[in-house]
């Protein structure tokens, strides 16, 4: 049959069920076609039939039929030069199996609804010499800047993975809160959910329907009781988790127009107009050498202007959290 090709499984595709495969290399293609011509035989594994929930090993050739459904427009597009130099730039760290970048505030995570331009897109930057992209550990909300993780294989993703849902890491979040909370060091429980029509979403508290949401924060300083720089370890990990126990306990984020923190002037200084929210640093015990890994991502050069505008120090020696001794 004319136009068959063939896709070869890559080591970092070791071990992948066979529809994840074909739905990242066929995006443009219905997923029941899939089914359709993987129960006629039509896709095949190294010659054999298969099912979707085949797992396939690195070195197998996976056989793809004529696909008319498939249209040019869904075909992934090429990385621009610009993008490629940008996302290098933002690399923290690199050991070969974690990535770690310095992800900047205004660019998506991932892609959506009107999200063009995204970390995931840009990530063929990041091919290694065996031609593996990284892919996505966890996320972080557009308005926020700071420490990102990627994973350089399926299986390391899967490791970070079960880190994250063990709660086996540490991740801290620098913030500039209005006003200051009244105490030095507390907890935040408060379930939250989705509200709000489509394009006007928001997470909201909600003691009934909410799933559980747990944060912890330590004040690093303050400015008397109107303004104060706070670490927050978020226990759990909802969308948009810190910024809405933040405005829940009357401590909004600076800059953070959704959820409560709107003032731009504080005392006649002007800070810059964004979410004043920083992934500051990450730690957790690396699934293959089983040492210890911290790392830590710089302020921007705009937050920095506010932290010092506010009197506070961005670089700071200060350890939160430190009387808590697990992740």
């Amino acid at each position: 049959m004319s136009n068959v090709y063939y896709l070869e499984v890559t080591e970092d595709e070791d071990g992948q069920r066979l529809d994840r495969f074909l739905q990242k290399h066929l995006k443009g293609t219905p997923f029941g076609l899939l089914q359709k011509l993987m129960r006629k035989g039509q896709i095949r594994v190294d010659s054999k039939r298969v099912k979707a929930a085949t797992r396939i090993s690195a070195g197998q050739k996976v056989r793809i039929p004529p696909l008319e459904e498939r249209k040019d427009n869904d075909k992934k597009p090429i990385l621009n030069d610009a993008d490629k130099k940008l996302i290098r730039s933002l690399v923290l760290y690199d050991d070969g199996d974690i990535v770690a970048i310095n992800k900047p505030a205004g660019l998506a995570t991932q892609g959506g609804t009107n999200i063009k331009r995204h970390i995931d897109g840009m990530l063929d930057g990041l091919l290694n010499e065996k031609g593996v992209r990284p892919r996505l550990i966890h996320r972080l909300d557009k308005d926020t800047s700071g420490i990102l993780l990627l994973a350089r294989s399926a299986d390391m993703a899967r490791q970070m993975g079960k880190i994250f849902q063990g709660h086996q890491i540490r991740k801290i979040y620098w913030a500039l809160c209005v006003p200051a909370p009244e105490i030095n060091t507390g907890e935040i429980r408060a379930p939250i959910r989705k509200a709000g029509t489509i394009g006007q979403e928001k997470m909201i508290v909600d003691l009934e329907e909410g799933q559980e949401a747990w944060t912890l924060f330590d004040i690093v300083e303050r400015a008397h009781k109107q303004l104060a720089f706070v670490a927050f370890w978020p226990r759990t990990g909802r969308t948009h988790q810190i910024r809405v126990h933040a405005n829940d306990m009357g401590c909004p984020i600076v800059g953070d127009g959704k959820y409560g923190g709107q003032a731009a002037f504080i005392d006649g200084i002007h800070h810059v107009r964004r979410v004043h929210l920083h992934a500051r640093s990450i730690r957790f015990t690396h699934p293959k050498s089983n040492k210890l890994v911290e790392l830590t991502a710089p302020l921007a050069d705009d937050l920095q202007k506010s932290w010092k505008d506010f009197g506070f120090d961005p670089q700071t020696d200060y350890i939160p959290f430190k009387d808590i001794k697990k992740f």
